[in-house]
């Protein structure tokens, strides 16, 4: 008797670890396949290879994505604008890009720099998000010539909670696995992560649409991107002379963003000559229902002409 109890335990444990399995490789090959849709190119810097992607026509703009995020993701976070030209490269350690071993947000700026040379872009408009702020703010320091304007969206600024150097416990949750277990098995806890909604935030059919889209598009998980962003880059923020600042500055944030600081980010405003600070009412992290607001916004910030060409200022 004991060992058909034995069977059929070990059945009961095998057969739903093996379905979960199964389940586990189809979503893999389902975000590779969505990566494999979207036309990618590398070149060769002294910081290793930085790939990006792009879209649209029109004058050029910078995309610098946030944390578990790359090329693909910074292109979806555009989603809804047109008549220009977006170029969404994929930072240190994400996707297709290398992690040097002397990896900096400076060293990053300067990556960047070397991708619009590349392209053959002189000056160009930069959007930095979230985590991807603190690269877009050296690239505005270090290399302001080729800035035309800057705009920070829901960014990583100096005293936000997330300024801050991880616990190295964060190594454990930051990886493929346990993101796609609570994604599959505990979404409404993903999507609260990923949105950073206050409760009672009443999301909309478009709303959910594209939270599930980007939930998607975190997938493949790069480690080494998110541990930089974690340990390295998102702390390294809090030394920066912003008042250094010499490009035109925008700073979007949301009142109620649960994951970066909106009133961090008034306070870098202050802190840049001549800076703008456009506050939000509602929309957490990923800035839901603000599409049309945040366009205009950028449009309008863009169109500005740059009466004077800053010098570059050492961070």
């Amino acid at each position: 008797m004991q060992p058909l109890l034995f069977a059929a335990l070990a059945a009961g444990v095998a057969i739903p670890a093996f379905g979960m399995s199964l389940r586990y490789r189809r979503d893999l090959n389902a975000a590779r396949a969505r990566l494999a849709a979207v036309d990618r190119h590398v070149i060769s810097t002294r910081w290793g290879a930085v790939e990006y992607a792009e879209r649209g026509s029109g004058d050029p703009v910078l995309v610098v994505h946030g944390i578990f995020h790359n090329c693909v993701g910074g292109l979806l976070s555009v989603r809804n604008f047109s008549d220009r030209r977006f170029i969404a490269p994929s930072r240190f350690g994400y996707l297709g890009s290398n992690m040097p071993l002397d990896a900096t947000p400076a060293h990053q700026a300067d990556a960047l720099v070397a991708l619009l040379d590349a392209l053959g872009i002189d000056q160009i408009d930069v959007i930095g998000e979230s985590a991807g702020a603190t690269s877009a703010l050296q690239l505005g320091l270090r290399h302001p010539e080729r800035v035309k304007h800057l705009a920070v969206l829901v960014g990583n600024l100096p005293g936000s909670p997330t300024a801050v150097v991880q616990p190295s416990l964060a190594k454990l949750f930051n990886r493929q696995l346990p993101l796609w277990v609570l994604r599959t098995f505990a979404p409404s806890m993903m999507v609260r992560l990923v949105a950073a909604l206050p409760k009672g935030f009443a999301m909309s059919r478009e709303d959910t649409r594209f939270v599930i889209e980007f939930i998607d598009s975190l997938f493949p998980v790069s480690p080494e991107g998110v541990d930089f962003d974690a340990f390295v880059s998102n702390a390294d923020v809090n030394d920066y002379n912003l008042e250094a600042i010499n490009v035109p500055t925008l700073i979007i944030h949301t009142k109620d963003d649960q994951l970066a600081s909106h009133e961090a980010s008034e306070r870098a405003a202050k802190r840049i000559p001549g800076a703008r600070f456009v506050s939000l009412e509602s929309g957490g992290h990923l800035m839901l229902g603000q599409t049309k607001k945040i366009r205009d916004e950028l449009a309008d910030f863009f169109a500005e002409r740059r009466d004077r060409r800053a010098e570059p200022v050492a961070s």
